[in-house]
């Protein structure tokens, strides 16, 4: 009895030439790859005000850097403050650079049956840290940064992996959102809400251009 595999690859008319356009860009990325900046300024590090507080890009993909597999930033905590709390595939350290504080960590239940079955610990575990701490974050686990001092800021600097996201685990949840980023949401959708012309007034201008 003949494969019949051996029929069916004769199929189909389609065409492609995906390996000689990747030797293109492999040659390519390596022409470009020099002319990246292997050394970042203070200066030239974005800030963010972000869902998960206020933020200073160091390493980013998007910052077109030499470093390809991790993403990293310096997060400052204002005194007595918190970050937002989120969660991501991806595992991170964090080393504290000044100040001190917690971390609240909801590790991950996983199940897998005939889907993916992902749940967390209604009691989260708590981490002390301070100046010259490092911290582990295990992949998935949904976590929070609080600033212990009520008089000093605290700031530290953390990295993930990017490489995780050509393997379509591309994950990151924005669980709530920074305690100043939804009062600035706030206050913008406030100024939306002033500037917009009321359903009354509206009717107004329509009855007297009748």
């Amino acid at each position: 009895m003949s494969y019949q595999e051996a029929e069916k690859v004769k199929q189909g008319k389609k065409s492609a030439s995906f390996y000689q356009e990747t030797l293109k860009e492999s040659a390519e990325f390596r022409k470009t790859y020099s002319k990246r900046k292997g050394i970042i300024k203070a200066a030239e590090m974005p800030w963010e005000e972000s869902p998960q507080g206020h933020i200073k890009h160091v390493v980013n993909q998007k910052m077109n850097t030499r470093e390809c597999a991790l993403d990293m930033y310096q997060q400052v905590l204002d005194p007595g403050g918190c970050s937002g709390k989120h969660r991501h595939l991806a595992e991170e350290v964090f080393f504290v650079l000044e100040g001190k504080g917690y971390d609240l960590h909801w590790d991950v239940k996983f199940e897998l049956t005939d889907k993916y079955n992902w749940d967390w610990e209604k009691e989260p575990k708590r981490y002390e840290w301070e100046e010259g701490d490092f911290v582990y974050i295990p992949p998935y686990t949904t976590h929070q940064h609080f600033n212990a001092d009520p008089d000093k800021p605290a700031r530290f600097i953390t990295a993930t992996s990017r490489m995780l996201k050509p393997l379509g685990l591309d994950w990151i949840e924005q669980v709530e959102a920074a305690p100043d980023f939804k009062a600035k949401v706030q206050a913008a959708k406030a100024k939306v809400a002033k500037t917009k012309p009321s359903a009354n007034a509206k009717n107004k201008k329509s009855v007297r251009r009748k």
